[in-house]
Parts: structure tokens; sequence; C-alpha cells
């Protein structure tokens, strides 16, 4: 392991799930990469997030990196990082092929196989849409897409609650509609719904709607997912959030994530590189300023997760209450997850 990577002085927060109990720290550790990076990179990162603080880490079916997860964990407790697996708050996801009542279950399985894990701490329906089972691989085709059958579904990722092979679920991607729709028929209410977040597409409407009904926000691509073949570099270079930083002798990327912080959201921050790992970490022993957070507020609002040859089309957040609409489905075929 790097040996410029030290443990952080600060205590990150920590939110209660209401429909669990559980404490999650507000600053989760991603392991999404693109470029893919190699099961071994991604093991070596996430053991540098442990030993400077983090303890809430994100994965996925889709990404790949359950397994280096599960590996980077167990050779923490070896090293005597912690003390247990118990300590750490896990995520994983549903992936869209297996967003059938029948086949939620046997993934979760498959995941806690892939971690070496009993259970997780939270469990989320990745996508509020189906493919055709089986389907892994990108891009995904028209024909391939179908709506999903919430109730089934919903009702087999509370059996996975309640058989402890996950101790939270949520939801990622949903609308206000398409939560809704879930709050209609949960027993057990989803504790969180992790979307696309950032001072640019701050998600006022459903942060209001989340609040009122006892679901935690978790935000993604917190700088607009950039370097990726979905996002772009426009919310480290904007001017405002530049300004901002140089007047507080902080990068972009440190006011977007105090930001975050302060309008009591969760994020789910991504860097193999220590020295940025580093600098996620540094934003918990100040404030903004309200009017330093005005200016942010006022900032114009336009959604990312597109290519950018659909920089002009209407906000996808209208698609999701669409089951079969075309943007919708050339959203996916556009490889976004």
């Amino acid at each position: 392991m790097d040996s410029s990577c030290v443990a952080t002085s600060f205590r990150i927060p920590e939110q209660v799930l209401t429909s669990s109990g559980q404490r999650m720290q507000l600053l989760g550790f991603g392991t999404a990469a693109y470029p893919l990076v190699t099961p071994q990179v991604a093991k070596q990162a996430i053991l540098q997030a442990i030993k400077l603080g983090h303890r809430h880490f994100d994965t996925a079916y889709i990404y790949g990196t359950e397994q280096p997860l599960g590996e980077a964990i167990v050779e923490a407790i070896s090293l005597g990082l912690i003390i247990s697996r118990d300590e750490l708050f896990i995520t994983t996801k549903l992936w869209c092929s297996n967003a059938y009542g029948e086949l939620v279950l046997p993934q979760l399985r498959r995941s806690l196989q892939n971690l070496k894990m009993e259970y997780v701490d939270l469990f989320l329906i990745h996508w509020p849409l189906s493919l055709k089972p089986g389907r892994y691989e990108f891009p995904v085709r028209k024909v391939e897409i179908s709506p999903m059958d919430f109730g089934s579904v919903w009702a087999a990722m509370e059996d996975c609650q309640r058989l402890g092979l996950t101790k939270s679920i949520g939801v990622s991607n949903f609308s206000c509609k398409k939560l809704a729709d879930i709050l209609a028929l949960a027993k057990i209410p989803p504790a969180v719904n992790q979307v696309e977040f950032n001072p640019l597409w701050n998600q006022k409407k459903l942060r209001e709607y989340c609040k009122a009904n006892g679901v935690l926000l978790i935000g993604y691509s917190p700088l607009g997912a950039s370097g990726t073949l979905w996002g772009s570099s426009r919310v480290l270079e904007n001017e405002v959030l530049k300004e901002i930083a140089k007047a507080k002798g902080k990068t972009v990327a440190q006011i977007c994530l105090k930001w975050a912080f302060e309008e009591g959201v969760g994020v789910i921050v991504k860097s193999f590189n220590v020295e940025r790992m580093k600098q996620n970490l540094e934003i918990l022993d100040w404030s903004l300023s309200e009017e330093e957070r005005k200016r942010i507020g006022d900032l114009p609002q336009r959604m990312q997760l597109v290519k950018n040859k659909l920089k002009g089309a209407k906000l996808i957040h209208n698609h999701w209450n669409r089951a079969k609409s075309k943007r919708w489905r050339k959203l996916m075929t556009h490889q976004i997850f």
C-alpha cells in the first residue's frame, strides 16, 4: 500500500436510516470506474480508502467491483485496519436484467458470494426498468428494455431484508413518481434514493419529496462525472464555483462536496488517486457562508447523465416517468449505468 496514505483525523458524519435504524457515513467511497480498471487496482484503492477513514463503500453487480471490494476487506482485517466487516457499511445494487421478482434473491446471493459476506447493509434497485434476463453486455438493444413490475420486485427486496441478507433496501435513479409507486405498495419503505446530484443538477423537487417521506437522498457524480462517456467538466469549470474555491483556498471538488453535505445529502465520491482521496475528506472542519450557498443554489440547472450529442434533449428526469420513452431507451443504449 502507498505509504503516503495516512489516516485522516476527521470523523465523517453519519445518518440514521429511518426504515432500519442503521447508521451510515454520509460520505461513501464509490467503486464504479470508467475507463475500467483491473481488480488489483480497485482493491488497492479500496484499501487506501479504508486506511484514510472511509467505512461506507458503494458497489454494484454490474460494476464488476464486488469481488475486489470483498478481497480488500479481507486484507484490511488481516492488516489490522479494521477489526471486522461489521465496522463497514456496504451497498450493492440489483441490475436491470435481474429486476424480476424471482431473480432478486438469487442475484443478491451471488453478490454476497462475490463480496465474501453474509449480508450487505444496503441493497438498491439500480434503475426503474427491467432488461432481458441474463443480459449484462452493452450497448443494450431497445427491444430488451421493458417496464419493471414494481410489486413483485419490491416484495422480493423486502424478503431479502427479512432474511437478513441486507439490513436496508432502497432505490436508485427513481423520480418522484416512481418513488411514489414504490411507497404506495411497500411494507418496508425504501431507506435511500441514490441519484445524480451536483451544483448544476441539485434535484430540489426530488430532495423535498424524499425528505417528506423519510427517504435519504444520496448523490452520485457530485463533480459531474468528468472524464466519463456520459459526463463533462462543466461542474469543475464553472466560474462561480471556481471563484468560491479560490476565495476559500479550496478546490472546486471540495466546494461541491461541502455544499452537498450542507444541503443534507449523502455523497458517493470516486477517486483512486491518493491525494484526491485525501482532499475529498478535508471538507469537515469549515463551512460555506450563506451568500456562497445562495450563489451555488442560483446556478442554472441541467441534468448531465446523457452523452454530449444529446445535449439538446429535454431533461431525462421526465423520461423516468415514461417506461416506453424513446429517449429513455436511447439513454440505456449509450451504456449509462
